[in-house]
């Protein structure tokens, strides 16, 4: 004969470290006044249960109309670890979708998350970086971190944070260098990217590359690139084994040969012969397009032009390539290298 029980243990779907949510239209606003409970206990709750609700945008979006984010704001500051860790965990889920970021720009978040720059929970900078690099690839975003004044504190954590946080934050410079590299220059950014490329990483390898690549559109950044000896370190990693960094390392190599010293910084270096290299071992077309604008960059002066005469049959196989950027990047190489005074 059955006999009813009443189990000891919690029911299998039932997580203890969740608020529980309410139904409807009700369940964000009321996760929003547990946020600015002042008990400890219901405030983690609504933390977590708010993680897994910040992957669908369309909480996002209300979350941030019902006036959650200054709620979130606040609780950057709390004296508690985990409400820490939670809170920026939620931001950076918030930052991964568009109605986010854009919520963040226009209620000064980047500001607030910067306060914890120094926090000495890792989790909570890592995700305090998380935020920033999905911020930074919305160009307001990077503008709005480039005003905000963070560039000198970024560029210094590339010192003193772990290698995956490093990444992070090479991630966000390179858009924001995109937008204005003049607070990266006074900051001595050019001889931090350079120490980067000398990382064992080579994802922070990479990384550093295509920072330089950023910082080296101005003429101020291409002067610097020369005049901190990172060319020739540029050309040693043509032969990196990892493909990105060879053409993230092509590219910056094509900025700084703009300047009649980058062109004769790379010549000295020997940069003609690992670039032709690349081109005649079919790497990826990202590799080929960056490495032919170097060699044009290259062919501009005349000991270069010179050198480069001979290899006018590998730039004219380019021309039957299959992608249309690389076709007009060859016709530009033969033109400048085929020019006669």
């Amino acid at each position: 004969m059955a006999h009813t029980r009443i189990s000891m243990y919690m029911p299998p779907d039932l997580d203890p470290t969740k608020a529980a949510i309410a139904c409807g239209c009700r369940a964000l606003p009321k996760l929003n006044e547990e946020l600015q409970s002042n008990e400890l206990l219901t405030r983690q709750k609504a933390l977590v249960a708010l993680c897994d609700l910040m992957h669908d945008p369309e909480y996002v979006y209300e979350a941030i109309s019902i006036g959650c984010l200054k709620s979130l704001k606040a609780l950057l500051r709390d004296g508690n670890n985990l409400v820490r860790i939670k809170t920026t965990e939620v931001l950076h889920i918030m930052a991964t979708h568009n109605v986010g970021r854009v919520g963040f720009l226009d209620q000064g978040v980047i500001a607030d998350l910067s306060f914890l720059l120094n926090d000495h929970q890792v989790v909570c900078r890592e995700n305090l970086h998380q935020a920033y690099k999905h911020l930074a690839q919305l160009p307001e975003g990077a503008r709005g971190i480039v005003s905000s004044g963070l560039i000198p504190s970024l560029v210094w954590k590339l010192q003193t944070e772990n290698e995956y946080i490093q990444e992070l934050i090479l991630d966000t410079l390179a858009p924001c260098l995109r937008e204005d590299a003049s607070e990266a220059l006074n900051s001595q950014a050019v001889p931090y990217f350079k120490e980067k490329l000398l990382s064992d990483s080579p994802q922070i390898r990479s990384k550093a590359a295509r920072a330089l690549i950023a910082i080296s559109v101005p003429l101020e950044g291409k002067n610097q690139v020369w005049q901190h000896n990172v060319i020739p370190v540029l050309v040693e990693l043509l032969v990196d084994p990892d493909e990105e960094v060879q053409a993230n390392v092509a590219g910056a190599l094509m900025n700084a040969a703009v300047t009649t010293e980058g062109k004769y910084a790379a010549l000295d270096a020997n940069a003609i012969g690992p670039l032709m290299e690349l081109l005649c071992s079919k790497p990826t077309t990202k590799v080929i397009l960056n490495a032919t604008k170097a060699l044009t960059m290259l062919a501009e002066a005349p000991e270069g032009r010179q050198s480069l005469q001979a290899h006018l049959s590998t730039f004219q196989r380019l021309l039957m390539h299959d992608m249309e950027a690389i076709r007009r990047a060859a016709q530009v190489a033969i033109k400048v290298i085929e020019w006669k005074p």
